[in-house]
């Protein structure tokens, strides 16, 4: 018999898991509890063509079987909302308290969440409520809770890899480090997960919890005081290698900026930030709302 956790291991889009999470919490009676195999397959008779486990409907004729039926049709309608989604795995000491009780979040904070046991669950959120998730995490655990947080996007059919290897991948990397406080880790592109330590030489990979609450702060700020063409601009000049070059542009970017987006630079010393610092603040833009 396949766990929930199983059929959660078998989503190819991200659509999917998402629809599986909804339906292990709203519809577990869907989910096979006994051994119920389906035949063989052979010329005339085939079991569930997504799980090859179960027998497929009977009525009417179909070639899945109950449960993956049902996953597959909640899943064409979550396409939209799976693609703004991002997906946290938590390996911690305790889970959150909003996890064990489900109060506490927003109702639209999240869009569904599994926990696997105590200490490991498994969040779908629109990415850009991951800040006052963050937030609200700290507020309730502050330095009680420890261990790791992996935070990357979906995908969706079609692509070169599917959310069932993505996400054991992040199961795999979850004992890297001792459990002496929280961690996070942020993946933009999902597919870093299968080469993490590119990224991590980078400094772009993994960071104390606090910090990237900070970091995340500083995206929104940033994000509000600039226009999405100043922020192109911004990008262009701090990534020029010509340091004269990237001085008159920086005098001529200056001019067009208002005093509070000046004074933010200044105060950052954004000037002298390494490009990959850079890259990190405007990949996470992303994941901020505007504030006025």
């Amino acid at each position: 018999m396949l766990s929930g956790f199983d059929w959660l291991r078998r989503s190819i889009s991200g659509a999917e898991l998402l629809a599986t999470m909804r339906c292990i919490a709203s519809k577990p009676h869907i989910f096979p509890d006994e051994e119920n195999m389906g035949p063989p397959l052979s010329g005339s008779h085939k079991p569930c063509r997504r799980c090859w486990i179960y027998p497929c409907r009977t009525s009417p004729i179909n070639d899945y079987c109950i449960t993956c039926h049902t996953i597959l049709n909640r899943a064409r309608s979550l396409g939209d909302v799976s693609r703004s989604a991002i997906v946290i795995w938590g390996f911690v000491s305790d889970l959150p308290r909003q996890l064990k009780t489900r109060e506490g979040f927003r109702d639209n904070r999240i869009y569904s969440s599994y926990v696997h046991d105590h200490n490991h669950f498994l969040v779908m959120m629109p990415k850009r409520e991951l800040k006052p998730w963050l937030r609200e995490i700290f507020i309730y655990h502050g330095s009680d809770m420890r261990g790791l947080i992996q935070i990357f996007s979906t995908v969706g059919p079609g692509s070169r890899g599917n959310m069932s290897d993505i996400l054991c991948r992040a199961i795999h990397q979850e004992t890297r480090f001792p459990m002496d406080r929280l961690r996070v880790r942020f993946y933009p592109d999902p597919y870093q997960l299968f080469t993490p330590r590119v990224r991590d030489q980078k400094g772009l990979l993994t960071f104390d919890g606090s910090e990237f609450l900070a970091l995340l702060e500083m995206a929104a700020v940033f994000r509000s005081l600039f226009r999405p063409d100043e922020q192109d601009l911004l990008y262009k000049v701090t990534n020029l290698n010509d340091n004269r070059e990237k001085e008159f542009y920086w005098g001529r970017l200056m001019g067009i900026l208002n005093h509070e987006a000046k004074d933010m630079l200044s105060a950052w010393k954004v000037k002298q930030w390494p490009k990959n610092k850079i890259k990190l603040l405007f990949e996470l833009t992303d994941y901020v709302t505007y504030t006025t």
